[in-house]
């Protein structure tokens, strides 16, 4: 098999990374037929950061655009966000979001994860959800990447539909229905 020239790999390595986000130096070598050393070194040259680097980049500059709900109050971390449109967060579970007994995520984690990005996605400065309509779809253990990716389908004055649906990997693993109300800021605050 020969090999394919350094210009046209690095070409494909920014292509698959532009089309791609998440994908692991690993994943990359392996979907080109090289080493993880040549992807390391093509990224190097290329000024592309590692992956764990390029999502933090996204998250800041998506956190940077919400309006509806603080950074520290999001569930996961936002790296594409449209406001009024849609958005993707993600959220890898770790050893304290599942059950001791079972070591399945706790429902209340994916949930939020979903609820703080429907909330987000909405270009109001405040929202509460009003309706939540959930399923479930398979559990999830320690060490999932949960992709949530969010939609408004649809908008009548004040409310927002918005779908969520989550994915591990290729299988989605929970989807969501939500009613989000935008409020006056004084209707918010008491006393």
């Amino acid at each position: 098999m020969a090999r394919t020239p350094k210009k046209i790999r690095q070409a494909m390595l920014q292509e698959k990374l532009q089309s791609g986000l998440f994908f692991t130096d690993e994943d990359l070598a392996s979907m080109l037929g090289v080493s993880v050393q040549t992807i390391r070194l093509d990224r190097l040259e290329l000024g592309i950061p590692e992956l764990r680097e390029r999502t933090k980049q996204m998250a800041r500059a998506a956190q940077a655009k919400v309006r509806a709900i603080a950074n520290e109050d999001v569930v996961g971390e936002i790296i594409d966000i449209q406001l009024g449109n849609s958005g993707i967060s993600l959220l890898n579970v770790t050893q304290e979001m599942v059950f001791d007994k079972t070591k399945i995520a706790r429902g209340h984690f994916i949930f939020a994860q979903a609820n703080s990005l429907a909330i987000a996605i909405i270009d109001a400065p405040l929202v509460v959800t009003g309706v939540a309509n959930i399923k479930y779809k398979t559990p999830v253990h320690v060490g999932a990447k949960l992709i949530a990716k969010a939609e408004v389908i649809k908008n009548r004055g004040n409310k927002y539909f918005v779908w969520v649906k989550t994915r591990n990997e290729s299988q989605e693993i929970f989807r969501a229905k939500f009613i989000l109300v935008s409020l006056e800021l004084s209707e918010g605050r008491h006393g």
